[in-house]
């Protein structure tokens, strides 16, 4: 392979053979966001992404590998389906599964990029140190922290806080689940990690090729942005909200959502004035986590930087707000699996562009080192999505698939050892689930919607598919990926 100095000498004295500096990567991650962006016409205020999908392409249908953090975000720094990492829990780093596997940033890395890190990427709140310091040219910032500490912190008193859901719904730490007091974005964590990525760019710049990771901690829970993303969103202008559970959905799909509403035998349901405040809370979060983007995007123009740097913003998994009478993540549903995915390359063929093909996470991968033109790293389980910022209406892949155990956080082991594991795949025009026994795969519940028109999820149709043969197709597919048995 060749080394950055190596490879910065032949750009030197070989010009003829490299005509331009290697791209750099700034890759953005949000954290719990489902696609509820300008872009993919959401209610939500996100200027600054929706300047970056309109010069780049916009993928409308691309789903994450299981829907929660450290799972997911493993499988897609890895390239890896979280069954091949043997990874389903957040209380387990990748590595004491598999020490050796290379990282997405890593590679970079041994092949001449300098890779920094501001925030969280890895899913590593649950020790100091459980970064993935191989990874990287320098010590990670900010990337281990807990949500719940994520407070405002300012110089003197803060301010009134305009937002409480009192009692009976689970705080974090010694913070309520909403507020919204009048403090500066770098009062919480995501003004803090844009703070240290502006610094690092004018840095990264004399270094030769980049690789900048700047993972943002929301719009997760807490939901506590400043007091001036609350008044971006109208709360009686948001989307109306259907709880209705989806006909003849078995028992197993669902979960319990402690994450929002704490453990089953102290639970109390949010009122309705709850639910819109924690909904709107949400929005505002979300506005906060792009306002934040825009700082880096800025820098990165003020630098000089924007036309040899490619962008790529994506969140790790989706989120309910109520929908199907959940909150949070953990789910095979619609709302769980699919993600944002936004890519800005060097030179878009089409700015602007939507694309509509499936795509997963695992695509990410070989999709950045293909369009950074270095080496395909081995034995990766997603494709290039290259050929889709070429041609938008093309596909790549005739299915995603998505996978989440029973219980919805199996931590009782080490590695977390499921008793029941839900594969679902997402076709063009279908979800299809099976929920299978982890000891003997023996299927104990499955799932059919129809995903036509977009339409939601709201029946489970499996006892009777109106249209056999692509039920049949969409089982095919799954049970190519994800066999029966053992």
């Amino acid at each position: 392979m060749l080394s950055r100095p190596f490879f910065l000498a032949l750009s030197v004295f070989l010009p003829g053979l490299l005509t331009a500096a290697p791209p750099n990567v700034v890759l953005i991650t949000a954290d719990d966001l489902r696609p509820e962006l300008g872009c993919y016409g959401s209610a939500a205020i996100t200027p600054h992404l929706d300047e970056l999908a309109a010069r780049g392409t916009t993928f409308t249908r691309a789903y994450c590998q299981q829907a929660v953090c450290n799972p997911s975000r493993s499988s897609m720094l890895t390239g890896l389906r979280p069954g091949t990492l043997g990874l389903y829990v957040n209380g387990t780093h990748f590595r004491e599964l598999k020490p050796d596997v290379t990282t997405l940033p890593l590679w970079f890395k041994e092949h001449g990029y300098t890779t920094r890190c501001s925030g969280k990427l890895f899913h590593n709140w649950h020790t100091k140190e459980h970064g993935d310091p191989r990874s990287w040219s320098a010590p990670e910032y900010l990337h281990y922290a807990n949500h719940g500490d994520d407070t405002a912190r300012i110089d003197g008193l803060l301010p009134e806080n305009h937002a409480t859901l009192g009692k009976g719904l689970r705080k974090y730490g010694s913070v309520g689940l909403c507020e919204s007091y009048d403090v500066p974005d770098e009062a919480y964590y995501d003004g803090r990690v844009a703070a240290e990525a502006v610094r690092l760019i004018p840095e990264l710049k004399k270094s030769g090729p980049f690789f900048l990771a700047v993972g943002f901690w929301k719009p997760h829970a807490p939901f506590n942005a400043p007091k001036k993303y609350w008044h971006l969103s109208e709360r009686d202008a948001l989307p109306p909200l259907n709880p209705d559970r989806p006909g003849n959905a078995p028992e197993i799909a669902f979960h319990q959502s402690t994450e929002i509403l704490g453990p089953p035998d102290k639970q109390t349901q949010p009122t309705p004035g709850q639910i819109a405040e924690m909904r709107h809370g949400y929005f505002a979060g979300v506005s906060y986590m792009d306002a934040q983007v825009g700082k880096v995007l800025a820098a990165l123009r003020e630098n000089g930087l924007e036309e040899n740097t490619i962008v790529l913003f994506w969140g790790d998994h989706g989120y309910h707000l109520g929908e199907h009478g959940l909150w949070a993540k953990t789910s095979n549903f619609e709302l769980d699996a699919r993600v944002p995915l936004i890519i800005a390359p060097l030179a878009p063929k089409v700015p602007g562009a939507k694309a509509g093909a499936l795509v997963e996470m695992i695509d990410l991968f070989p999709t950045l080192t293909a369009l950074c033109g270095l080496p395909a790293a081995p034995d990766l389980e997603g494709v290039n999505l290259a050929p889709l910022l070429e041609d938008p209406a093309a596909t790549v892949k005739p299915a995603a698939f998505t996978q989440h155990p029973r219980p919805a956080y199996p931590d009782r082991t080490k590695v977390g050892v499921p008793e029941v594991m839900g594969y679902s795949v997402r076709t063009a025009e279908w979800r299809y689930t099976e929920w299978r026994n982890w000891e003997t795969g023996a299927v104990e519940a499955s799932e059919l919607y129809d995903h036509t028109d977009e339409r939601p999820e709201l029946e489970n149709l499996v006892a009777a598919p109106p249209d056999p043969a692509a039920f049949e197709e969409a089982r095919r597919l799954l049970r190519g990926q994800f066999p029966v048995g053992k």
